[in-house]
């Protein structure tokens, strides 16, 4: 089978000679991101998640491991049958030890599977289903960055408390939008809101306007984007053309990144208030990584889920080199969740049983324009939700790997 628009790109970010005790496959740790390289999540990932992954194996420095690192990418196109099959190849013909990033829940979902199967490592930054450390955990996952938990109780609480008590959904018609609809619905309602509907939108769809019409005429408080990347900007943006805004309804971005917001404008999207897990601006060190990976990237500064894909591959070599060997997937995830968490980006931080890395997260407004003093200065934080608040209690969830 031909995968279009597959990256043949391949890093080899570390060269040496291989311990005589070490066990690596084929002598050289192969870790594949897959991401949207060409659609509506390219910016929130795509080649940028690749470059975050090389970022991450030169700053391990492979070589004082006795550790050969190859970093290879392909493009999924949002679609988890060619995941899956992508999987398979580079896990039975090409080497591959563990897979990072894969924005599209349904993709991820798909590749999980995989993943499972042939006892590999799954490092998920980009997609947000929250089942992944639920009732679709497996003893190959790790989820780092963020999930349709944290978002709606981020984002959801706030607004409720704030007056939006009244709520309208579009949601983007896969898992992915399924679930953050469903828990940001949860959380409404638990704060004494009430919803009024949904629209549900194919992926990548350019004309929201019947999709806004059924949200103005339900005149909800809130208006609330399940959705993300290229949708979400195209529905603010076209929001805005309505009159929605001006009519007295609100928008809740549920999941925005740097870029959108960089797209969309600070006159455009000024005042939205969304959970981040990461923000390029939040301390010195984070500064300092995104300056570097700016150089490298067009000047493009990163998103919270090329954050993710840095930290989480960081950590996996850690472990792998702890165990001298990528041999066995299952063994690599049991090490990540014996060894604490310590990057640049996140900080100290632990993996749970259930595969979720705990770490805070950031209730953030978008700057008015007159706030901000650049480029990519463009956000601000309202709140540091605690890393023990910001995820969904493990014993929620329904994962098969928690006992009691």
């Amino acid at each position: 089978m031909k995968f279009a628009r597959t990256l043949l790109m391949s890093a080899a970010v570390a060269l040496c000679a291989t311990a005589a005790h070490a066990q690596y496959t084929g002598g050289t740790v192969k870790i594949g991101v897959m991401s949207d390289m060409s659609s509506l999540y390219a910016d929130i990932g795509g080649p940028g998640s690749v470059l975050a992954a090389q970022m991450a194996a030169e700053d391990f420095d492979a070589a004082k491991h006795g550790m050969k690192v190859e970093v290879v990418s392909a493009d999924h196109q949002n679609k988890p049958d060619v995941g899956s099959a992508i999987a398979r190849k580079w896990f039975d013909q090409d080497g591959v030890d563990a897979i990072a990033d894969v924005p599209t829940s349904s993709v991820a979902l798909a590749v999980a599977d995989v993943v499972k199967e042939k006892n590999k490592v799954f490092l998920i930054s980009g997609a947000a289903i929250a089942d992944l450390t639920g009732k679709a955990c497996t003893p190959n996952n790790v989820h780092w960055t963020y999930d349709t938990w944290m978002l709606a109780h981020g984002t959801g609480t706030a607004i409720v408390k704030q007056g939006g008590t009244s709520w309208f959904f579009l949601t983007s018609d896969y898992a992915f939008g399924h679930a953050l609809e469903a828990d940001t619905a949860a959380v409404v309602k638990a704060n004494g809101g009430q919803v009024l509907g949904a629209a549900r939108h194919p992926l990548n769809t350019s004309d929201f306007s019947s999709f806004l019409l059924q949200a103005q005429a339900s005149k909800a408080k809130v208006i609330g984007l399940a959705n993300a990347g290229g949708d979400t900007i195209n529905s603010i943006k076209q929001a805005s053309e309505f009159g929605i805004v001006q009519g007295g309804q609100s928008l809740a971005a549920l999941l925005i990144f740097l870029t959108d917001i960089h797209s969309l404008g600070l006159q455009t999207a000024h005042g939205l208030l969304f959970t981040t897990a990461w923000y390029w601006d939040l301390n010195d060190p984070s500064r300092a990584w995104a300056k570097k990976f700016a150089a490298r990237h067009g000047g493009k500064y990163p998103t919270m889920g090329q954050a993710g894909v840095y930290a989480a591959v960081l950590h996996y070599l850690k472990a792998v080199s702890t165990l001298k060997s990528d041999a066995d997937g299952k063994a690599v995830v049991d090490e990540m969740k014996k060894l604490p968490t310590d990057d640049p980006l996140f900080g100290k931080g632990t993996i749970r049983a259930d595969g979720r890395t705990l770490h805070p997260a950031y209730l953030m407004e978008v700057k008015k324009p007159e706030e901000s003093k650049g480029e990519w200065d463009l956000m601000k934080v309202r709140q540091t939700i605690p890393a023990d608040q910001a995820f969904r209690p493990m014993n929620e969830g329904g994962c098969p790997l928690v006992k009691g």
